[in-house]
């Protein structure tokens, strides 16, 4: 909360902080606090880290005066007439003082700067020609094969997965309902709805429906025209007479229905 403060080079908050800390640590006897002292000391050294960093680390700074005085001694200032006024110390420069001072910068500016480029040097090399890739004749769309992202792949794997399994459950359950009543017919719409989810209701009849379509149920009306359900495995069905045609049906269930 004090970062700002702490990180000021005038304020004395951090070693403050670590006194009271190093106090507060002599009655440290339990593993929680030595967590916690743990992380202050942690928070600590990011602070002083940080509060180093924004000291100026060269020891030597420029003056000016300094630099000025040695300035007049290359240039050959003459201070022997400076002495007779002690109350204006100095002295006079030759006519000649600044001509010194631009030969000597001469030297260092004889040549023009080197150019350099700001964000890197371009690159002289030409672009390596792309080898061209010979496409593959595309195939018939009833053999061609999308590429799918391995995520999605998985995704669609574990849901085809819960699905599978969440068909033998119920037809696990079907199966043992029969077999302790077979003589009762099993309401369709009491063994799929869920009163207390819609969703759920919807979700039972969607696993239905591939218990029918593998012909491992059946569907059918009874004497009030209701539908029934029940396995067809559990059912002794005659060899000699033919499989009954199975008939895709849509059933529609709104949630007004349901309720």
């Amino acid at each position: 909360e004090n970062r700002e403060e702490m990180l000021s080079s005038k304020s004395n908050r951090l070693t403050e902080a670590l006194e009271e800390a190093n106090k507060l640590f002599d009655g440290v006897c339990r593993a929680r606090e030595a967590a916690l002292d743990a992380q202050f000391l942690v928070l600590a050294s990011n602070l002083g880290k940080e509060k180093a960093n924004e000291l100026h680390s060269e020891m030597t700074s420029f003056d000016s005066a300094a630099f000025a005085e040695d300035l007049l001694t290359a240039m050959g200032i003459n201070r022997t007439e400076g002495e007779e006024n002690d109350s204006e110390p100095g002295g006079f420069l030759p006519s000649d003082a600044w001509d010194k001072l631009g030969e000597e910068a001469l030297k260092y500016f004889r040549r023009a700067p080197t150019f350099h480029y700001m964000l890197g040097s371009f690159k002289s090399d030409p672009p390596v020609a792309k080898q061209r890739i010979e496409r593959q004749k595309k195939a018939s769309r009833g053999e061609a094969k999308r590429a799918m992202p391995a995520q999605l792949k998985k995704m669609e794997e574990s849901h085809q997965e819960a699905t599978e399994k969440e068909v033998e459950r119920i037809l696990g359950i079907l199966q043992t309902l029969f077999e302790n009543d077979p003589d009762t017919p099993i309401s369709f719409f009491d063994f799929v709805i869920d009163p207390n989810s819609f969703a759920r209701t919807v979700e039972n009849m969607f696993h239905v429906s591939f218990l029918v379509r593998d012909g491992l149920a059946e569907i059918k009306l009874d004497e009030d025209g209701l539908p029934v359900i029940e396995p067809t495995k559990s059912r002794r069905v005659d060899s000699n007479q033919e499989p009954r045609p199975r008939n895709q049906v849509i059933i529609s269930l709104t949630q007004q229905e349901w309720k």
